[in-house]
């Protein structure tokens, strides 16, 4: 009973965030600010994973590549269909579940401790409209970290497997070109897009919603990054049902 209740206001405040809009002036800024907060304030942490990550997925391909008769190019191959398909999409999207979704519950659920979410519906302002539609908004240039990601992904497989003598360049790149479907591109951006979405609205529901004290946002915090993981999980597998099968 407790879980569609909740489920019940999730989707009330998602009805509320779009009910009676924010000043255009005053929503550019808060969007801006959220975008320097959410997105830009990740790309290290994304850069430094992604890089390493496609690094041993590489290595582990090759060090696994025994047989002679299987071609060098597989490694270059298995790297951009794990990185493109899961790794950067989903994993990233786990990470930033820790980092950004964390934030923005413990942002709102500060506000929400402070009483400074009470003294904004008493000024008369929609507190779901100025406090998570500017996440929302940010939130959809999401996809571009994300194709950062396996950019940074495919150069860490590139630069492990050749510095490493595992295979030569040009087979490489030939491997990347094996078999590339466009539509799996598609696939990846379009589940990014959905995560986004996820990222944005879950944490904040935890933190607009939650009760208490000081003590009780860190266990929002910690709630709000279970569920958005178990969220994303989800997603990732009803969307690859779809898509892929």
């Amino acid at each position: 009973m407790k879980y569609l209740q909740s489920i019940g206001e999730y989707f009330l405040m998602l009805k509320g965030i779009f009910g009676r809009m924010t000043k255009r002036s005053v929503l550019s800024n808060l969007i801006f600010k959220e975008i320097d907060e959410l997105i830009i304030g990740s790309l290290g942490i994304v850069a430094f994973l992604s890089f390493f990550i496609g690094a041993v997925v590489a290595l582990q391909t090759a060090l696994n590549l025994n047989n002679p008769l299987i071609p060098k190019s597989l490694i270059a191959f298995a790297a951009r269909q794990s990185i493109i398909l899961e790794f950067s999409p989903t994993f990233i999207s786990i990470i930033m579940a820790g980092k950004v979704g964390s934030f923005i519950t413990s942002s709102i659920g500060s506000m929400r401790v402070t009483e400074q979410i009470d003294a904004l519906e008493v000024m008369g302002i929609n507190s779901l409209n100025y406090l998570v539609f500017p996440k929302i908004i940010a939130m959809l240039t999401y996809p571009f970290v994300i194709a950062i990601s396996m950019f940074l992904g495919i150069l860490g497989a590139y630069t492990a497997a050749v510095m490493g003598g595992f295979v030569a360049p040009d087979i490489f790149v030939q491997g990347l070109q094996e078999d590339f479907d466009a539509y799996h591109l598609f696939y990846a951006f379009f589940k990014t897009f959905l995560f986004a979405m996820i990222l944005a609205t879950i944490p904040s529901y935890h933190g607009y919603y939650m009760k208490g004290g000081s003590l009780e946002v860190g266990k929002a915090s910690t709630t709000s990054f279970v569920w958005t993981s178990v969220v994303i999980i989800i997603t990732n597998y009803i969307v690859t049902q779809l898509l892929l099968s």
